[in-house]
């Protein structure tokens, strides 16, 4: 089964009002693609919908609160109301807690569980139907953390563990049933988007991204590949690959030198972001955080993406080490 190119496909995304989907509704309308924006912020969705029809895109946008399936319900049907299919559907919005899981308040940890876990079972059973009438593809966006532990985000990573958990049983189901939809997770290292900014931070000193952090257009590229491509998950960012693999084959080491990281948790020369986005939309609708930066290239993300490519460069070194060598000792 192949998957529409990307100038041919209607594509919806949730959390598309900053971060890492706004990036790639901006990417996916350069490409020719027909965007559809979801998130609760009204304004931010229009602003980023003027700025994509002003580069010459093609977008339209819906106020929904994932947590809520009547709500995201209506934005599907509004998505094929306004373009007449859905072709990718990508499960992107997410909010965050840093806290310790003894100190995190019941009613942020179920909202957020609301948010993460539940907007992605909600997009699921809204978006699949749809997706198997065009033959389509399911994108979820976890997270390196939903392989591994995470002191002070504890309750983020527990929800990404069920996310992980949920769309791989979902593949499998689907397949067995023989509905036609591709099925990805998408499994980013840290990012530099504004989630730290809009978090629940209740460390002192403002809440900043876990590291080793990359640039969230690398995220924006998987997710665009995975529209056109089947393939069952990508993980975004080779350090954090490293870190994923690090804690499954030396768990016990692992829980030992995962507390180091938590001072890089928080700058305590800034004070706490005032706020959060647990039960109301971010104010602002910034596809990057303005105090960090992130990494701009990822090798196993380019090898995953330029296959051929990256065999081509290999060969070549591989070549001329051994034309080296040769030289050298004979």
């Amino acid at each position: 089964m192949h998957l529409k190119p990307l100038h041919q496909q209607v594509i919806a995304i949730t959390g598309a009002s900053s971060g890492i989907g706004l990036l790639t509704a901006r990417k996916a309308a350069a490409g020719g693609a027909r965007v559809f924006l979801i998130s609760r912020n009204a304004t931010a969705l229009e602003q980023a919908t003027r700025a994509i029809e002003a580069e010459g895109g093609v977008a339209a946008w819906h106020a929904a609160d994932v947590g809520d399936r009547d709500q995201l319900r209506r934005a599907a049907n509004a998505v094929v109301d306004r373009f007449g299919r859905i072709d990718s559907w990508v499960n992107n919005a997410g909010v965050a807690i840093y806290a310790p899981l003894l100190e995190t308040p019941l009613d942020e940890h179920e909202r957020l569980f609301r948010t993460n876990y539940f907007g992605v079972v909600n997009g699921a059973q809204v978006a699949v139907p749809y997706l198997a009438a065009q033959r389509g593809a399911l994108i979820s966006v976890g997270s390196i953390a939903g392989d591994m532990p995470s002191p002070i985000m504890g309750a983020y990573a527990a929800s990404k563990h069920a996310i992980h958990a949920f769309i791989t049983a979902l593949r499998i189901e689907l397949k067995a049933a023989g509905q036609p939809v591709s099925v990805t997770l998408i499994k980013p290292s840290g990012m530099t988007t504004p989630i730290a900014g809009h978090a629940a931070n209740h460390q002192a000193g403002e809440a900043r991204i876990p590291p080793p952090p990359y640039d969230p257009e690398l995220t924006a590229n998987a997710i665009l590949h995975a529209a056109t491509h089947r393939v069952r998950d990508m993980t975004v960012g080779g350090l954090g690959r490293m870190e994923v693999l690090f804690a499954a084959h030396f768990p016990a080491l692992f829980e030992r030198l995962a507390p180091i990281v938590v001072p890089f948790l928080s700058d305590r020369s800034r004070a706490p972001t005032p706020g959060n986005n647990l039960d109301r939309p971010g104010e602002d609708g910034a596809m990057r955080s303005p105090t960090e930066h992130g990494r701009k290239a990822s090798l196993s993300l380019t090898a995953r993406l330029h296959p051929a490519v990256t065999l081509a460069v290999l060969g070549s070194a591989a070549t001329a080490a051994a034309w080296h060598l040769r030289r050298r000792f004979r």
